[in-house]
């Protein structure tokens, strides 16, 4: 909807518009009378011109004997003048007045008009020019105009009032154009109308006829009734009733849009007559209802309308319908017209209206849907003047103060909470009460009793109004009486009344909990209401109110207090007789409560009240283990003092002083030190062997602990021992001292205090390690620094595997230590292990470079061979090596290169064998005899191709000149040594980088055995060699020593060969023998050789009489072929 804004804005633009409209207009009348002076003066003679220069003078004349005597045939009396006219100008102008009608007449009345309508009308009729600015002239002359039927003249007004039309004069001038007729002014006014139905009064049509506006009426909407009696037109109203006569009871009880009746718009008009008359003649139902749910009575009781409730009243409707959303009947909504929610005036037509409500017999108990009487209503408003009627004692009415609301609410607890209550003294609460209230009502679900509810809100003083009213010892569905309810609240002036009006004290809430009054109040920490308690038992007799009674969970309020920390609450609880020493449902004494509370104060109190210090908890804590757990060094001194056990175990077995160390409270552990306790108490350690309380402080890592240890005088050198009957694992049997402890984890400052309190720097363990050894070993260096700076340090004790502490440094790489060590003791690096082995050995083995480097620098035998059958050089250990850098770093520090072990490797052979390129890159680059051969004859390169390894095999033939067809004690090159063992994964890259670095290699040389690389690699099953030693040239008919060729060797299927002969690119290599090598015949001068031309075989004639040509080799003419040959190029390999 648009906003008041929008509205004055296109109320300002509609009026611009008007404004324009107005000026266009009067521009023109003036545009035409200019165009006729303009025709006038024309001076053009021929006939067209000459007449209309004839029509434009004598409209110029006509116009100029307007009020002048000159020509005048007949007069005019106005109302207040005589005009002079004349009678062929008014004929002209119409038909009224014709000659028939002037001829014998000399003057026309027109004194029945006003004069300034006389004037302009003259005007007009002579000049055409009017004057429409005001809209009463502008009327009267659209009026007059109808009358002497002057259609210019009645455009003009016609045209005026549309331009200046508004809300306010739409309907006058919509009642003067339906008189005259005007259409076009109808039609505007009547759009006006409808568009602002709303905003028009009945002011607005008072000036309308019945009929007319009952016509507009039925035009503009479909409930003209309605609009009849919301315009107040009784007329209208009978008009409408008498053309509806069959269907009345439809019509005047039918809804507008806006869910209104016709009866309730006669009686928001205030219009008794309409409403009469709709009563009455029409038959108006008064109890009917709204779209809103409401019926007449209830609407008008909503809007505050005191005059439609009065006539529906005097008219009798129902008093006891309801709204039908909530149920409210017209007695509920008068009570909420309280004297603070309204104004005075309206307070009092209310007030009167409920008055008369209830003199109707309205039924004061009825409930809305929220189940509220007229009552609970008038109690919630505070309607007092209401709150009177109703509970006065009336013939008739009666009513129920008992009546509860849905959420069971009664009058009486209503009238006793805020904010619907009058406060003390609560006259209102003791009038429900004189008149029948029920003061013990329960509620149906919690069972709470109304003293309850009041009690859980903290309604404290009405709570003390209704003890005087009420049962004390009811006990709701939880079990709790309202003395319970009230000690959980903090009441304690409600607590007081309820005891002194002898509610029970000791009652105890359901199993489950089974809580007294006072343990609500001491788990809330009210003060207050525990001496209000001990008030109470102060002036009864003894056993009153129970301190110790016990909840479910064996608490007492005394044991409950300390537990929850409500310390202030101890003293006053032991005044009223709690038990010092009783326990609590943990099993815990006070005593224990008090110290696990941290309440140093209350704990010695507690123990000069007579409290049990040896008194054990359920999970056998003494009060001295609480008392240390809990820091608290007062009670363990007081303790102490009052001569508690120093070695008794806690649950967990530790004594008391490992309980203080463990918790660093070293204050503590000095009070129970001066009390004379046990420093090493030997105890249970790892696996069941015995340890003291240094090495469980060493072995946990709590330095702070050991030293207070070793300050205070324990023992320390003494290592651990098996348990009673041997038990115990390593920790019992490595004989391991605390010095050596500290060592293995790294106690820099418990070490540095061992050694200045005494302990011994030599000692050794069960593997004779000292712990210099140890410490070496854990690489801590620190320790290691002040262990070498003792003046009693023996660095030549070895352990069980001979190693002196240097030997130890270099195995762990602890090369610093190992230097310092030599600082001390130079010789220390001059050892071999039992096989032989030295330290730059065992370096270079490890893959150690930071050893080996550090030997290096210390000038160690870079040559020095293992003491061994194979008399390994250093330099081989380091080839065998993934780093090079091992290797480098030897060759820089001077060895020998070409050096041989006892089967006559170099170290180039052992890389060559163990695939480390680096190292093979190492040894070339360094001028390593490349073509050394060992003591079966091979060298590097037979090596590598027989182990596979091609990453060696490339840098070999691209990085140095050796020599790839040396041949070995078997007279095997590395071709023959890679197709007869070579690695399948890797074989054939090898052959193609063969191939790629030495075109020219000798592919068909034989062995000693006579195999070629071909055969070798026939008989092994290599397809794929084979097939590559094929397309470089091999020759297929080669055979060894022992007869045997690719032909005749069985493998499980001849599908290689034959794929072999079918992939051959070009003519094989012809092969040489004495004999057939297909049938065995010995060649002579009768037998003569011949060659397969496809596979190059030797063979008879009788073997060779196939003839095919051969396309694969340009050889067009059938040529002599195998009959094996015959079948490839004939079917091809699949076929066969």
């Amino acid at each position: 909807m648009a906003t008041s804004s929008d509205t004055v804005k296109l109320e300002k633009h509609l009026k611009l518009l008007k404004e324009e409209y107005t000026k266009l207009q009067k521009s023109y009348a003036e545009l035409e009378r200019k165009y006729s002076q303009a025709a006038a003066a024309n001076d053009d003679h021929d006939l067209s011109g000459e007449f209309s220069s004839f029509i434009s003078r004598l409209v110029m004349t006509v116009a100029t004997l307007y009020g002048r005597t000159t020509y005048s045939d007949i007069t005019i009396k106005l109302s207040d003048k005589t005009m002079p006219a004349h009678k062929f100008v008014l004929n002209a102008r119409s038909e009224e007045w014709r000659e028939e009608v002037l001829k014998d007449r000399s003057e026309l009345d027109w004194s029945d008009m006003d004069a300034d309508v006389g004037y302009a009308l003259l005007r007009w009729i002579y000049t055409d020019v009017v004057d429409l600015q005001h809209d009463s002239l502008a009327l009267e002359l659209l009026k007059t105009s109808h009358r002497f039927k002057l259609p210019g003249l009645m455009g003009l007004c016609e045209r005026a009032l549309v331009s200046s039309v508004s809300v306010r004069s739409c309907v006058r001038f919509y009642c003067v154009a339906e008189e005259v007729g005007a259409a076009n002014l109808l039609e505007y006014c009547s759009g006006l109308i409808s568009t602002h139905w709303d905003d028009l009064t009945p002011q607005d049509f008072e000036h309308m006829s019945g009929a007319l506006l009952y016509k507009m009426l039925k035009s503009k909407t479909k409930h003209p009734l309605h609009a009849a009696v919301r315009l107040l037109r009784e007329d209208v109203v009978f008009l409408c009733l008498v053309e509806n006569n069959g269907s009345l009871q439809e019509i005047v009880n039918s809804l507008s849009p806006q869910g209104q009746l016709p009866l309730g718009l006669a009686l928001m008009g205030r219009s008794t007559a309409i409403a009469q008359t709709l009563l009455e003649t029409g038959g108006a139902d008064i109890n009917a209802y709204t779209t809103e749910g409401n019926t007449l009575l209830i609407d008008a009781i909503k809007r505050g309308d005191s005059f439609t409730a009065q006539f529906l009243l005097e008219k009798g409707c129902n008093v006891d319908l309801v709204t039908r959303d909530t149920s409210d009947t017209p007695l509920h909504l008068v009570c909420t017209y309280s004297e603070r929610s309204t104004d005075t005036e309206t307070h009092r037509e209310m007030l009167s209206i409920g008055r008369q409500l209830l003199k109707q017999q309205a039924d004061p108990n009825m409930q809305n849907s929220k189940g509220y009487t007229p009552l609970h209503v008038a109690i919630m408003s505070q309607h007092g003047e209401m709150i009177d009627e109703l509970l006065a004692e009336t013939d008739g009415s009666h009513v129920d103060t008992n009546v509860r609301t849905k959420d069971e609410k009664c009058a009486l607890q209503l009238a006793l909470m805020p904010p619907h209550t009058d406060g003390p003294p609560y006259e209102l609460a003791r009038r429900l009460l004189e008149r029948g209230a029920r003061s013990n009502v329960i509620h149906p679900e919690t069972g709470d009793s109304l003293l309850h509810i009041l009690a859980k809100q903290q309604l404290e003083e009405a709570a003390v109004f209704l003890t005087e009213h009420c049962n004390l010892s009811h006990i709701n569905r939880s079990g709790l009486t309202v003395l319970h309810v009230a000690a959980s609240q903090g009441l304690a002036i409600l607590a007081r009344a309820l005891l002194e009006k002898g509610a029970p004290p000791n009652v105890q809430s359901g199993v489950t909990e089974l809580k007294t009054a006072l343990h609500y109040a001491v788990e809330e920490n009210y003060t207050n209401v525990v001496e209000a308690f001990i008030e109470h038992k102060e002036v009864n007799p003894p056993g009153t109110v129970d301190f110790n009674l016990k909840n479910a969970f064996g608490d007492s309020p005394l044991s409950l207090a300390l537990s929850l920390g409500y310390n202030e609450l101890v003293p006053l609880l032991i005044k009223g007789g709690a038990d010092v020493n009783a326990r609590n449902g943990q099993d815990m004494t006070l005593l224990h409560q008090a110290i696990l509370k941290e309440d140093s104060k209350t704990a010695v109190f507690l123990l000069s009240q007579g409290a049990d210090m040896n008194a054990l908890t359920a999970d056998q804590e003494s009060p001295l283990q609480l008392a240390i757990h809990c820091r608290l060094v007062d009670v363990v001194d007081a303790l102490c003092t009052r001569g508690v056990s120093l070695s008794a175990p806690d649950n967990k077995g530790d004594c008391p002083l490992w309980s203080a160390l463990e918790s660093e409270q070293f204050e503590i552990a000095s009070v129970l030190v001066r009390h004379g306790v046990d420093t090493d108490c030997w105890g249970p350690g790892p696996d069941g062997c015995l340890q003291t309380l240094l090495h469980r402080a060493i072995d946990e890592n709590k330095e702070q602990a050991a030293m207070f240890l070793i300050k205070s005088g324990c023992d320390l050198d003494s290592p651990r021992q098996p348990g009673p009957q041997g038990q115990g694992g390593d920790e019992a049997k490595d004989k391991a001292s605390p010095l050596h402890l500290c060592c293995q984890w790294g106690l820099r400052n418990v070490l540095h205090t061992l050694i200045g309190h005494g302990a011994n720097v030599n000692a050794v363990d069960c593997d004779l390690k000292t712990p210099l050894h140890i410490a070496i070993e854990n690489q801590h260096e620190e320790i290691i620094g002040i262990l070498l700076c003792h003046p009693g340090i023996d660095l030549k004790i070895r352990d069980k595997t001979g190693n002196t502490p240097f030997a130890s440094a270099l195995q762990v790489r602890n090369n610093k230590a190992a230097q310092n060590i030599l600082e001390r003791l130079p010789n220390a690096a001059e050892q071999i292990d039992q096989r032989g082995r030295n330290f730059l050995h065992l370096a270079i083995m490890r893959d150690d470079l930071e050893s080996v480097l550090f030997l290096l620098s210390i000038q160690v035998d870079v040559n020095s061979r293992v003491h061994d059958v194979n008399q390994t050089p250093p330099l081989h250990l380091a080839a065998a090596s993934e780093k090079e850098m091992l290797i480098r770093n030897l060759i820089l520090a001077g060895a020998r290169l070409n050096d041989r072990d006892a089967t006559q490797k170099t170290a180039l052979h052992v890389a060559a064998e163990r695939g480390t390129v680096g190292a093979v890159s190492a040894l070339l680059q360094n001028g390593a005899d490349f073509d050394a051969i060992d003591g079966d004859g091979n060298n590097a390169l037979h090596i590598a191709v027989r182990e596979g390894h091609i990453a060696v095999v490339r840098e070999l033939l691209t990085e140095s000149e050796l020599n790839a067809e040396a041949v070995n004690m078997k007279g095997c090159n590395p071709l023959h040594e890679l197709c007869r063992c070579g690695k399948d994964n890797t074989a054939a890259a090898i052959l193609e980088l063969f191939f790629e670095c030495m075109p020219k290699y000798p592919i068909n040389s034989p062995d000693l055995q006579g195999n070629t690389p071909l055969l070798l690699a026939y008989m092994r099953g290599q397809a794929q060699l084979c097939r590559m030693l094929v397309k470089n040239g091999a020759c297929l008919g080669a055979e060894n020593k022992e007869g045997l060729t690719i032909f005749n060797f069985k493998l499980a299927t001849n599908q290689l060969l034959h794929r072999l002969l079918d992939e051959l690119p070009q003519e094989s290599p012809w092969a040489s023998s004495e004999l057939c090598q297909e049938c065995g015949t010995k060649f002579s001068i009768t037998m003569r050789k011949h060659h397969c031309r496809h596979c190059g075989r030797n063979l008879c004639s009788r073997c060779s009489n196939n003839d095919v040509p051969i396309i694969k080799f340009g050889i067009n003419k059938p040529v002599r072929v195998c009959s094996v040959c015959f079948e490839v190029l004939q079917i091809g390999s699949g076929a066969v």
